[in-house]
């Protein structure tokens, strides 16, 4: 009986010696794998700035007459020609015109010709001393009024013939009808608008910019131009005007982009985004779940190459938007940052990098 209670005390004494070797074993160091990225200065930025496919050529098309219109063959969208009848005004006074012109010529060549030959034969009487000298003078004169009706009579069957071709309208060149500002039955001034047809072959994109943007810019600066609608679609362009001075309200510049050999796609009309690339002051931007405050500081994870481990680097920030934040001092080009779960690091922990840096 005497034996059990130390075999008791045994047992009990070697279970806790075997704990306490378990308790001096230290836990394996849990390596943690992290989002990260390489600090790279940024040296160039791209600006977007919105507008919209416009003709290079356009021409408000206009009857030089006060009529009343009785055709317009064209609406919008329509392909017009070269030299084709877009639209007609009555041409009923102004063919009497010609009528009257033509008249008024036929009566001047009768009133010429008998002028004509009533100097004739004064000369002729002239001649035989039949006639006095200032009797032939008079018949000369006449004939040379006459002359002179003719030339007249003429000039206006001209003038009226050209009045009777102003009642056609037609375009100059080819292109598409962008506005129609007149209907068949409306009675139009003259330079009233009544045809908008613009070249459908020089296009561009026009844009408003800010003018604090437009310093460096200048005839031929090149631009990318992708089509709002189907963005894989793109095209290049150049500048081809600015606005001398800026709007005052949204204090932008109107500038004008030359298309360069555009895609079919790019229709009158069609909303653009115009791209351009500049040169910038090397810049260091980081998204800001990168950034760390603590104790009153600003600071970044920055992770050690060589020992794979984290350390914190205070810096301090020139600009912090809603996105990322802009760092003025502390980091150089080629130092990795940690990107997410800044708050559960610890200083000195050990960190892996997954392939491909992120």
């Amino acid at each position: 009986m005497s034996r059990l209670p130390s075999v008791l005390l045994g047992l009990f004494m070697l279970g806790a010696l075997a704990s306490c070797s378990k308790s001096d074993e230290k836990p394996p160091e849990i390596i943690r794998p992290v989002l990260s990225m390489v600090v790279e200065p940024r040296t160039t930025q791209i600006f977007g700035f919105a507008g919209s496919v416009e003709p290079q050529v356009s021409a408000d098309l206009a009857f030089r007459l006060l009529g009343r219109v009785v055709s317009r063959d064209v609406k919008v969208g329509d392909i017009v020609s070269k030299g084709t009848t877009i639209a007609t005004l009555d041409p009923t006074a102004l063919e009497l015109a010609v009528q009257a012109a033509k008249a008024e010529l036929s009566n001047a060549e009768a009133q010429f010709a008998n002028a004509a030959a009533s100097e004739e034969r004064q000369r002729q009487l002239l001649a035989a001393a039949n006639a006095s000298q200032a009797v032939f003078d008079a018949a000369q004169q006449a004939r040379k009024a006459a002359e002179a009706n003719v030339e007249r009579a003429k000039a206006s069957l001209a003038k009226a013939q050209e009045q009777l071709g102003y009642a056609r309208l037609f375009s100059d060149f080819d292109g598409v009808v962008t506005a129609v500002g007149a209907e068949v039955g409306q009675t139009v001034s003259p330079g009233q608008t009544v045809v908008t047809v613009a070249r459908s072959d020089l296009r561009e994109a026009v844009v408003d910019i800010p003018d604090q943007l437009t310093g460096d810019l200048a005839a031929g600066t090149p631009f990318q131009v992708i089509l709002q609608s189907l963005p894989t679609i793109q095209t290049e362009a150049k500048l081809r005007e600015i606005a001398p001075q800026s709007e005052g309200s949204t204090r932008t510049r109107r500038v004008k982009l030359t298309l360069t050999d555009p895609p079919q796609a790019f229709r009158l009309g069609s909303t653009v985004t115009a791209t351009r690339m500049t040169k910038v002051t090397p810049t260091i931007e980081l998204p800001l779940s990168a950034l760390l405050e603590k104790d009153g500081a600003d600071k970044v994870w920055i992770v050690d190459p060589q020992t794979s481990s984290v350390s914190a680097k205070e810096i301090k920030l020139a600009a912090k938007g809603a996105a990322t934040f802009i760092v003025a001092e502390g980091l150089e080009a080629g130092m990795r940052v940690v990107t997410a779960g800044v708050h559960s690091l610890s200083e000195g922990q050990k960190v892996k990098v997954p392939e491909g840096g992120v």
